[in-house]
């Protein structure tokens, strides 16, 4: 007869190895789309650029990390959708045109492009290596995300390099930082909950 610790085992990797509801699927991929339209509202405005510090960035690369590329890809698409609709889940509260298609625009853009990137990475190693892994892909995100809104910020407003990481990326690098770190720590920590989103085995 099984000993406690054979059954909890196998009930372990007979959890692993099953996949999500689609329902489960469809919660999560709405839920981290309220999270980024939240992380929106908590907006600090900075002098001397149009790009608002917030807690987006946070859910965002949460999203990869959890969802997997492609329900990180839908999430984000949906928080996009929302805003265009009308809901209020930009960090400038109502959709205009010029919130995606002014100065930071390209960092909306980036929400999307980065979850096949950050998703990707993580995933391809939910097994082993978690915590580097989870660091990797939060960065590659970070990556994607400042990359398309940065290209875009200099389009909007004519500015030359100097003036667009002035504008765009230095004043974020702290939290940038801190958000990379956070989104890591709990990316790894929720590892097991990611591979049974994706179907991981």
């Amino acid at each position: 007869m099984p000993s406690t610790i054979d059954v909890s085992c196998i009930g372990a990797a007979a959890w692993r190895r099953a996949h999500a509801p689609a329902w489960v699927c469809a919660m999560g991929v709405i839920a981290f789309a309220l999270l980024t339209a939240l992380g929106a509202q908590i907006r600090v405005p900075l002098p001397g650029t149009p790009v608002p510090m917030t807690l987006q960035t946070l859910a965002v690369l949460l999203s990869g990390l959890t969802l997997g590329p492609w329900l990180g890809s839908a999430s984000m698409l949906l928080y996009l959708l929302l805003g265009m609709t009308g809901v209020p889940v930009f960090a400038d509260a109502v959709w205009t045109d010029g919130v995606l298609l002014g100065a930071t625009g390209g960092y909306l853009v980036g929400f999307v492009l980065c979850q096949p990137v950050l998703g990707l990475i993580a995933s391809a190693r939910l097994n082993k290596s978690v915590w580097p892994t989870a660091v990797l892909a939060a960065v590659a995100g970070n990556v994607v995300i400042f990359g398309c809104g940065l290209i875009w910020l200099s389009a909007s407003l004519g500015t030359d390099l100097s003036q667009t990481l002035a504008k765009g990326l230095w004043p974020f690098m702290i939290g940038m930082v801190l958000k990379t770190g956070v989104a890591a720590g709990l990316g790894g920590a929720s590892a097991p909950v990611a591979r049974w989103l994706q179907g991981k085995t």
